[in-house]
């Protein structure tokens, strides 16, 4: 894959035997090598803090993709799964636009040859690169629906002249516009006191459904579960873009802004089940671990603990 900087490494990890009784996922990656397995899931990496610089964050997401295959290595594999690792795209020399473009390329590749993707993050910046390989596949090109679900404190609809990752949904948007579509785009999780009331008004002038944090909540989960199935009925084709601060800070401290309030991980947990057993996800991302901030890597096992859900389970759906 030319689209691809950097190869992927051996992956290892603990080792109880040979057998499907012993997988864990270290067993299950092979490299991609430009095999175009239809149905297989492929894991590529971003590795950029490029756009959390520019929004003047705490940089670092940029060995998020090393440390979320180390928390997936060892995990347990229930039933046998065909997994591959195509490498990561690197941000260098504050070329956003180029990695992004890059990392666009390589998913369309991955997605029109029938995989599932997921991208390893990163900033959030990288959902921006996510939707440009979504946003041009062979699928939303023949007229499938496009929906974006994003879990996250932040709406990210910013409009400046630079973009950051502060800006990649008002960037789709502007996109999609230009296209002569709408962007159908979900946001749970939002933080209202990080959020400004221009981000809301920007939200409502596109149209931008929304729940916030406050209404996450377990005992709120049927509210939850209705807004998510409402917004699967209305797309073909899903992208879920996780950025990993929409979760507590006792569980996910080591992103660039922890929550101070945060959704449950078992309500993202129950969101990600419903996306996954949908049968229309074609595309995961999961943004914002920052491991020099990480604690006992803790978020860094929650982000794979849900990636490693999301993944099985979706696969399970297509086999």
């Amino acid at each position: 894959m030319t689209d691809v900087d950097i190869a992927p490494s051996a992956w290892s990890g603990r080792d109880d035997g040979p057998g499907a009784e012993h997988l864990r996922w270290h067993r299950a990656v092979a490299p991609l090598e430009g095999r175009t397995d239809s149905g297989a899931g492929v894991l590529i990496g971003f590795r950029s803090d490029e756009g959390v610089r520019r929004n003047k964050g705490r940089t670092g997401a940029a060995e998020g993709p090393a440390a979320l295959r180390t928390a997936l290595a060892s995990m347990s594999l229930a039933h046998p799964v065909r997994l591959f690792d195509a490498g990561d795209v690197e941000v260098g020399d504050e070329d956003l636009d180029g990695g992004q473009a890059r990392l666009g390329a390589a998913v369309t590749g991955l997605l029109d040859a029938g995989s599932l993707v997921t991208v390893l993050g990163g900033g959030h910046e990288v959902a921006y690169g996510s939707y440009l390989g979504i946003a041009n596949s062979s699928a939303v090109a023949s007229g499938a629906r496009l929906g974006v679900l994003n879990l996250d404190a932040h709406f990210d609809l910013r409009s400046d002249a630079r973009p950051s990752s502060g800006t990649p949904f008002r960037q789709m948007a502007d996109r999609e516009a230009a296209l002569g579509r709408t962007l159908d785009y979900a946001v749970l999780g939002i933080s209202q006191p990080s959020n400004t009331p221009a981000l809301f008004a920007t939200a409502a002038e596109l149209g931008v459904r929304h729940l916030l944090d406050d209404d996450c909540t377990a005992a709120n989960l049927a509210a939850v579960e209705a807004f998510v199935e409402e917004f699967l009925h209305a797309v073909d084709v899903v992208y879920l873009t996780i950025d990993l601060d929409v979760l507590p800070a006792a569980v996910a401290p080591g992103v660039s802004a922890p929550a101070a309030f945060g959704v449950p991980l078992e309500v993202i947990q129950r969101v990600c089940d419903l996306v996954a057993r949908s049968g229309k996800l074609s595309l995961l991302d999961v943004a914002e671990l920052n491991p020099g901030l990480d604690i006992d890597n803790r978020t860094a096992r929650t982000a794979a603990r849900l990636i490693h859900r999301i993944v099985t389970t979706a696969l399970a759906r297509r086999a």
